[in-house]
């Protein structure tokens, strides 16, 4: 374990370039800066090129000064995450779905905002990366698409994530052959959203696999670009369509009943939720209640 004063003396030196100046601004003796240095170089090997009113770092004081630098971000971290008991201080880590984090992620920032004392760590995954990180104590909430069935985890419901199919503006579907005439735009969840919708729209025709493809884009970000342009049509949750920027350029067809997936709130069983997780979360839920979301 490297002293944290030796760290600390070798930060600032980095940063100054001397040794007096270094010393002044620690309000110790450049004898003791220098001592600082010493020991770390004896453990580490060379860390310094010193010349005549200047001072280098060797590649292991670039490594050093990457490790202080992460020592310093963890120590952050961990002060953020031991703030439980504050509603509006400390860090909120969520991990959800791309379709409902592109639309969850701005009001959170919103929130972050209005309390800048909040420090928002949002991550985009897959079902199966969610649980595994809310298992591992890598972000304390997640959002899933499917109920887990594990022991370890807390379930409850979130909100409901209404399917949507989506054609250019101003394109008319009214058949089977509409649809085929735009083609699909393909995604890596776009064929079982599609045969849920399309089923029961369209009993008696074909599936999505008669539909012909115009495109495959796997970032849910951009799923909408080629529909926007004119070049077929997919279904998506609303939510990734509530944030896509040019809603003028898109319609959501409309149909006699709704395809439904509902989201599930997941977090560790044997610890409560932070008092920030609690309030970011309460937030969501209210904005989400007054879009009609919830």
């Amino acid at each position: 374990m490297l002293n944290p004063q030796w760290l600390r003396s070798f930060t600032v030196l980095a940063e100054v370039g001397s040794f007096t100046r270094t010393a002044e601004q620690l309000k110790l003796t450049q004898a003791a800066v220098s001592q600082h240095i010493n020991h770390l170089e004896q453990q580490l090997g060379p860390l310094l090129i010193r010349r005549t009113r200047q001072i280098d770092l060797t590649p292991a004081g670039h490594s050093l000064l990457a490790y202080c630098a992460e020592l310093e971000q963890a120590g952050q971290r961990l002060t953020l995450r031991l703030s439980g008991g504050e509603q509006s201080k400390g860090q909120v880590s969520l991990v959800t779905p791309g379709s409902s984090g592109l639309f969850l992620y701005p009001l959170l920032l919103e929130l972050q905002s209005a309390h800048p004392g909040l420090a928002i760590h949002h991550k985009f995954a897959p079902d199966t990366d969610v649980l595994n990180a809310v298992l591992n104590n890598e972000y304390e909430i997640g959002l899933l698409s499917t109920k887990p069935d594990n022991p370890h985890v807390a379930v409850s419901h979130f909100a409901q994530e209404p399917l949507e199919l989506v054609t250019p503006a101003g394109a008319t579907v009214n058949s089977w052959q509409d649809l085929q005439r735009l083609g699909f735009i393909d995604h890596p969840d776009g064929r079982s959203m599609a045969t849920r919708i399309l089923s029961r729209a369209y009993p008696n025709a074909g599936g999505i696999r008669d539909i012909p493809v115009h495109g495959f884009i796997n970032q849910v970000g951009l799923i909408l670009e080629p529909v926007a342009r004119g070049l077929g049509f997919t279904v998506l949750p609303r939510y990734a369509r509530k944030a896509f920027v040019r809603n003028e350029a898109i319609s959501v067809a409309e149909f006699d009943y709704t395809a439904m997936d509902t989201l599930w709130l997941i977090h560790r069983a044997e610890w409560p939720l932070s008092a920030r997780a609690k309030y970011a979360l309460d937030h969501l839920k209210q904005k989400l209640v007054n879009m009609e979301l919830m």
